[in-house]
């Protein structure tokens, strides 16, 4: 099942994407394929090409006004209602409707089956092209002498059906696309910009990169930016499913399509059109829409032996009825019956219907799914391995301590040396240091030469002197004693940090984390789920274990440099555990990669963490609870949906072959309507998953 691909144009507005840049390629750690367009094209025909929503309920309007005289005419309507019209040339004109109907309304499906058989994908289209194919060149026979009754009645009402089934289908399907163009419309059509000092109305479209937008109490936000001036609280639940308004001050990321509060902000652009929040999400939806899972693919070799069946089984109905009775209107209309019952529409819909609809819906909440397969592989976790920094702790690192260890610097000048090697860091120890730093407005140093030391420290020279800045990790790789730490320093809470000027130490920072709200909650949750959950850090094993301790963690597992995370998640693995990995992102690639199911937490609105298969808008580990919960909750629903799908085919197909004749018949168009039913239960089904998400946040 194929989905029009959208992105956001100049003007912000959701439109359909080309052929040409609908493909893409996504690669994530676990070597998953490339995917293009043109290996979608192998994965499965589109049945719906070519036709949107509306033409189907046209073609149906016009079809079932068709239908009323076919009916009337009809000899069989006329014998079962007791009443008689005929007059000479009546079945001619029976011939002129029939025909009508079959090439108007018979047509997407007789398109359908050119598309399947040149995509050398048999399927559904060509079950029902099959059926109606039958049924009127049959009827066309009797018309011109064939002895028999025409089956011109329940043509007409079989493609009505039908084409209502597929109208009811598509726009079950289109709820997905709808969902993110509801999104798109929560952006402004005009937006006041200043320019030259005074405040200028403008259209959305002309709004670029760096210009400086007013926003004031409950406009929408118009583009991706930083907060200048002001301060406010943002609804950003329709983008993050954050339910409470976000503050924002001086410096903090605003989201396009957020609801200002009550406050008034100057907001510098930074992003706008295809380079926005929203349309990352929109691409990543996509991308993880187009790309099948183990399920779809499943359904999708069920689905295809199920065409098989029907066809061979229609073709021996119809043998076996034409030797035991001798009556070839009776086995073609038997052989009809089980081609039309036994389409299987009803699984072409159940897997993509709630993989649009969970995907969707996990964007919506800040779940952004980036790989299906490895969504679906959230059911089977045994253990999660959690980051330390910043996933279960806040990150921010503040410094505690600063201490020198000589007289011949102070504590101000240890700070001094710290930062200017630092300065050039990401890490949340050099924004610790930048920040104290800036707290007591001290000068900032140039340095040379920086080089990052990953899971050690950084290095520089600093007014012509060799300066490191660096952890425990420093000493051990260099075969060097660690130095003494004081005893006011408390090992279990406090991360330390040495300052080496020309290979000595002069002094040593001590920061402090803080727990997130929410870890200790996150932990409970996958007890109760039966997963095991771990501590990874590059810190000492006193901090280590005060932190897992404090949470109740199975274990933990500390001095870990970052190219060593991978190797413990294969450990692991190799005992048989199903592991998701944890963290922010950045210098856990390999270990995101290695992972059953890699989970980039707290990225922000900066969803571009590669190796990661889910990615978590929020920084609230118990986003992870949520995620598996919601990844349960789909595979059910998948599962609910395949037993309904197949349970349907293999009660409806001895029925619609006669196996209970005299007792009890199927007609081709009740084989229909019952087949088009089973397709709706499906959809209902689906769209159940969507009620209970939305009560778990």
């Amino acid at each position: 099942m194929n989905y029009m691909p959208f992105s956001i144009n100049t003007r912000g507005l959701l439109v359909p994407v080309g052929s040409t840049s609908a493909s893409h390629k996504h690669t994530s750690g676990h070597g998953h394929a490339e995917h293009s367009s043109h290996d979608h094209e192998k994965e499965g025909f589109n049945k719906h090409a070519g036709h949107h929503t509306g033409d189907f309920l046209k073609r149906f309007w016009v079809s079932l006004v068709i239908t009323v005289p076919i009916l009337l005419l009809s000899h069989m309507i006329q014998q079962w209602l007791g009443f008689s019209l005929a007059f000479t040339g009546d079945k001619y004109v029976l011939l002129a409707l029939g025909t009508t109907i079959y090439l108007y309304g018979g047509f997407p499906f007789l398109k359908g089956m050119m598309g399947e058989m040149k995509a050398k994908a048999i399927g559904m289209m060509t079950l029902v092209a099959i059926a109606i194919s039958v049924a009127y060149i049959y009827s066309v026979a009797v018309v011109f002498g064939l002895q028999g009754m025409d089956f011109f009645w329940e043509l007409a009402t079989l493609i009505d059906i039908m084409l209502l089934g597929h109208w009811l289908e598509m726009r079950s399907q289109m709820a997905a696309s709808r969902a993110l163009q509801s999104l798109v419309a929560l952006l402004p059509n005009d937006v006041t910009v200043e320019r030259n000092g005074e405040a200028v109305k403008i259209k959305l479209e002309e709004l670029q990169s760096n210009e400086t937008v007013i926003i004031k109490p409950g406009e929408k936000i118009p583009a991706d930016g930083l907060v200048l001036e002001g301060v406010s609280y943002i609804n950003e639940s329709m983008l993050t499913g954050e339910s409470v308004p976000v503050k924002k001050e001086t410096n903090s990321k605003v989201i396009a399509g957020s609801i200002n509060g009550d406050g008034a902000l100057k907001v510098k652009v930074t992003a706008v059109g295809k380079d926005s929040y929203l349309n990352r999400v929109i691409n990543l939806v996509q991308e993880a829409q187009a790309t099948k899972s183990n399920t779809q693919n499943l359904a999708d070799k069920v689905a295809k032996w199920l065409t098989f069946i029907a066809i061979a089984v229609g073709i021996g109905t119809f043998v076996y009825w034409f030797a035991s009775s001798g009556d070839t209107a009776f086995a073609l209309e038997r052989m009809v019956t089980v081609m039309v019952t036994a389409c299987p529409h009803a699984l072409g819909v159940a897997i993509p219907l709630v993989v649009a609809i969970s995907t969707t819906l996990s964007a919506t909440n800040g779940l952004l799914i980036r790989n299906r397969t490895a969504f679906e592989t959230t059911r089977k976790l045994s253990t999660v391995i959690f980051d330390k920094t910043g996933t279960l702790t806040k990150g921010s690192h503040a410094v505690e301590k600063v201490i020198p260890l000589t007289d011949e610097y102070k504590a101000d000048e240890v700070i001094q040396y710290a930062a200017a090697v630092q300065q050039n860091s990401e890490h949340h120890i050099a924004k610790g240091i930048m920040a104290i730093l800036k707290e007591k407005g001290l000068a900032l140093w140039k340095s040379e030469n920086f080089s990052y030391m990953q899971g050690i420290g950084v290095k520089g020279v600093v007014k012509g002197k060799n300066v490191v800045a660096a952890g425990p990790n420093y000493f051990k790789e260099n075969h060097l004693s660690l130095p003494e730490i004081p005893a006011e320093i408390n090992q279990e809470a406090e991360t330390v940090n040495f300052v080496l000027i020309e290979n000595q130490v002069i002094g040593i920072i001590t920061l402090a984390d803080s727990i997130r709200e929410g870890s200790g909650q996150a932990v409970d949750e996958l007890k109760k789920m039966g997963i095991k959950s771990f501590l990874l850090t590059g810190d000492n094993d006193r901090i280590a274990a005060a932190v897992a301790g404090k949470l109740g963690m199975d274990g933990y597992l500390a001095n870990v440099l970052p190219h060593n995370k991978q190797e413990k998640v294969k450990e692991f693995q190799d005992k048989g555990e199903v592991v998701a990995m944890t963290g922010d992102g950045v210098n856990d690639a390999p270990a995101l990669a290695q992972a059953d199911v890699g989970i980039a937490v707290g990225s922000g609105t900066d969803v571009a963490a590669e190796t990661a298969d889910i990615i978590l808008v929020d920084s609230d580990p118990r986003d992870v609870v949520k995620l598996i919960d919601f990844g349960k909750l789909t595979y059910k629903k998948m599962v609910q949906n395949l037993i309904w799908a197949v349970g349907y085919n293999v009660v409806a197909i001895p029925l619609a072959a006669g196996v209970l004749y005299p007792k009890f018949i199927l007609s081709p168009a009740m084989g229909a309507v019952l087949m088009s039913v089973s397709t709706i239960v499906v959809a209902i089904n689906a769209s159940f998953l969507k009620i209970k998400k939305l009560n778990l946040k």
